[in-house]
């Protein structure tokens, strides 16, 4: 953080986590209610995000009854979007507007295939907004450990200025060192954002860019249209389910955590 930023009042920012979920999927359906040592995949996601400090409520957005109803008899929060939304940005958009939620209030996009989540993170992630001038969107970065995460195209890689202001993401490994004997860093995409409401609701008007169309990443959206996307680097990894077989490994690392009971 630049020294020259001021520190701003908690208590007026108000921080909302809304996990976007979707029944249909066409390499994991049904992934939201699929069991993750016993409980369904979204209660664990849900139970993360509680945890973390600077966060004042945590909401599902779906559109999908049996994922309404599973939230419900779990005893979260969970609002009911229409099956005509894009994105799950634009899910999470109109889950919003159904809240009420101000201009300047933060919101925080989970995506709901993380169940191994740091609660941690979304209190580095929404710590921007505390600083003066606030961004208009946060997002995390992890420093890549395995090394297969480097090449592999599912792991979306990213790099920043030296005011963590992101530069580009891509599928591809980035940077390349043109001599192979190169040592450097590499550092991992991790799926979370933070927005102010305002900056949402322009995001969601914004055409597809041709960078967008090419990754099939919808964050590259922001940098083509000229708006700057702060990327704060965090120690704690989140591993994604993205198929069936992912729910061993992550239930393999949750056997080896301390301090959780399932």
């Amino acid at each position: 953080m630049r020294s020259t930023s001021k520190t701003l009042e908690k208590k007026s920012i108000k921080i909302v986590v809304i996990i976007p979920s979707r029944y249909c999927s066409s390499r994991f359906e049904g992934k939201p209610l699929a069991m993750i040592a016993g409980k369904p995949m979204i209660q664990r996601v849900c139970e993360r995000a509680k945890l973390a400090s600077n966060i004042s409520d945590v909401v599902v957005a779906t559109d999908d009854k049996r994922i309404f109803d599973a939230v419900l008899e779990f005893g979260g929060k969970v609002i009911i979007t229409s099956v005509e939304n894009r994105s799950g940005t634009d899910r999470v958009g109109e889950a919003a507007e159904i809240m009420g939620l101000a201009m300047d209030d933060v919101i925080v996009n989970i995506q709901g295939d993380q169940p191994l989540m740091e609660p941690a993170c979304l209190d580095q992630l929404t710590t921007p907004f505390f600083y003066d001038p606030k961004p208009d969107i946060s997002t995390l970065a992890f420093k890549i450990i395995r090394k297969e995460e480097r090449t592999d195209p599912k792991d979306v890689k990213v790099t920043f200025d030296k005011n963590g202001n992101a530069l580009y993401f891509s599928r591809s490994p980035i940077p390349y060192a043109r001599d192979v004997s190169t040592v450097f860093d590499m550092y991992k995409h991790l799926g979370f954002y933070a927005y102010t409401r305002s900056f949402l609701e322009i995001f969601r008007k914004l055409p597809e860019g041709q960078l967008e169309h090419l990754e099939k990443l919808e964050q590259l959206r922001v940098l083509e249209h000229g708006y700057g996307l702060r990327v704060v680097v965090t120690e704690y990894d989140s591993p994604e389910v993205d198929l069936p077989d992912d729910i061993v490994r992550v239930e393999r690392i949750l056997r080896t955590q301390r301090g959780l009971v399932w």
